[in-house]
Order: structure tokens, then C-alpha cells, then sequence
């Protein structure tokens, strides 16, 4: 019997699908890097033309490491150097590479985060369809009673949406509308971000400090401290 490793590598699996969101998506990395976790990331092909039309980056399966650090280096408004991203802990699958490990239960993860979810990755991962890596490591979410969270965005949403995403809820998916809120004091299209950033990694319970909390008290956003 082969000995049990003491630290196994658990990363959270986060999908990029094909919605427009591709900043929530890059600060969702961030505070998961930032919070000293692994990451397995998955860019489906339709997320690739998105983030090419929102960054101007073209996300290439041989230089993804590249690419990756380009694209978290962006500001929400598209400033380049506004982070200095370490992608060294994070492992990339192509979408394609339905033999890749998020896609067996016995792969050990935490949980994924999609974001953003498109109506199309949200159909899927409801219907079960499988078609790419994305949708069937979320599916093995699902079997496996992993945390699952998916980030819909998506205005408005007609019902046969509406009606995929209370299938992903009553299977034990958190399904989280990328909705800023303004309570927090946001002056910056980063901060809105943020806070949509912030929601999803309280979902997945990784601590961070993206924005301001609630505490309670009329009128805190316009007094509010860094």
C-alpha cells in the first residue's frame, strides 16, 4: 500500500464560460491566489472570444501562463500592471480535454466556481449534457456533493433560464447573480467588481478582503476608511 501523502494539492476548479464578466472572473483569481489556494483553471472556448473582445487578450492553450498573468494584471478598467498576479499555483486544462482530472470524482478538489456562467454553461451543467470540461466537472460537482457556485450573468433571463437555474439550486448548486451592490462605498468599476468577487468567495468560504462589510450602520459607505 503506497503511503498516504501528508498535504494533498486541493485546488478549487474555476470555469470561465462564454458570458460577458470576463473582470469578475480575473478578481474571483485573484482573492483565491491571494488567499494561498490552488487553482485548476478551465477557459471554454466561447470565454476565449469574450475575453478578446473585453481585454484584447488572446488566451492561447501554449502560452497560458502567459496569457493568465497578462490578463490578472488588468484593472477592471483595463490598466495593465494594476496587479502583479503569481499564477505559479495554478494548473490549466484545455476545454476540450475531457480526460483531464475535474473530470473523475476521484480527483481531489474543493469545489468550482463558475464565473462568469452563461445561459448556455448554465443549460448544460442543469441538463447534464457534458459537452466540454467545464460543464462535466461541474457535473461532477453535483454526483460528488461538492460545492458548486455559479455566477449567472445574464440580463434579462427568460424562464427556461430561470427554470435551469432552480434545477441547479435544488441540486446543490449556489446560484450567484453577478449583482453589484452599492452599500459598500464603491468609487471605482474595480470595487464593483470586487464586491461581486467577494460574494462568490464567501459562497466558497475562502476568506478575503474585496470590500466593505455590512455592520449594520445607516450611511457607513460615505464615511468609510481603507
Amino acid at each position: 500500500m503506497e503511503p498516504v501523502e501528508k498535504k494533498q494539492r486541493r485546488p478549487w476548479v474555476v470555469g470561465v464560460s462564454g458570458a460577458s464578466g470576463t473582470p469578475y472572473a480575473a478578481a474571483v483569481l485573484r482573492g483565491l491566489l491571494d488567499a494561498g489556494e490552488s487553482v485548476d483553471l478551465v477557459v471554454s472556448r466561447a470565454s476565449r472570444l469574450t475575453l478578446l473582445d473585453e481585454t484584447g487578450i488572446a488566451f492561447r492553450d501554449g502560452h497560458w501562463r502567459e496569457d493568465l498573468t497578462t490578463w490578472l494584471a488588468l484593472g477592471a478598467d483595463g490598466k495593465p500592471g494594476t496587479f502583479a498576479p503569481d499564477v505559479s499555483d495554478v494548473r490549466y486544462w484545455a476545454a476540450g480535454d475531457l480526460a483531464a482530472g475535474p473530470s473523475s470524482g476521484s480527483y481531489p478538489v474543493k469545489g468550482m466556481l463558475i464565473v462568469p456562467a452563461s445561459t448556455a454553461a448554465v443549460a448544460g451543467v442543469a441538463l447534464g449534457l457534458s459537452k466540454d470540461l467545464l460543464q462535466r466537472a461541474a457535473s461532477v460537482m453535483l454526483k460528488e456533493r461538492r460545492k458548486l457556485v455559479v455566477v449567472v450573468r445574464e440580463t434579462p433571463l427568460n424562464g427556461q433560464t430561470l427554470r435551469h437555474l432552480v434545477a441547479l439550486d435544488e441540486a446543490g448548486a449556489v446560484v450567484l447573480p453577478a449583482s453589484p451592490a452599492f452599500y459598500a462605498g464603491a468609487t471605482h468599476i474595480q470595487d464593483l467588481v470586487d464586491f461581486v468577487a467577494g460574494r462568490v468567495l464567501d459562497a466558497a468560504e475562502v476568506p478575503h478582503r474585496l470590500y466593505r462589510r455590512w455592520e449594520g450602520e445607516l450611511g457607513g459607505a460615505s464615511s468609510r476608511g481603507d
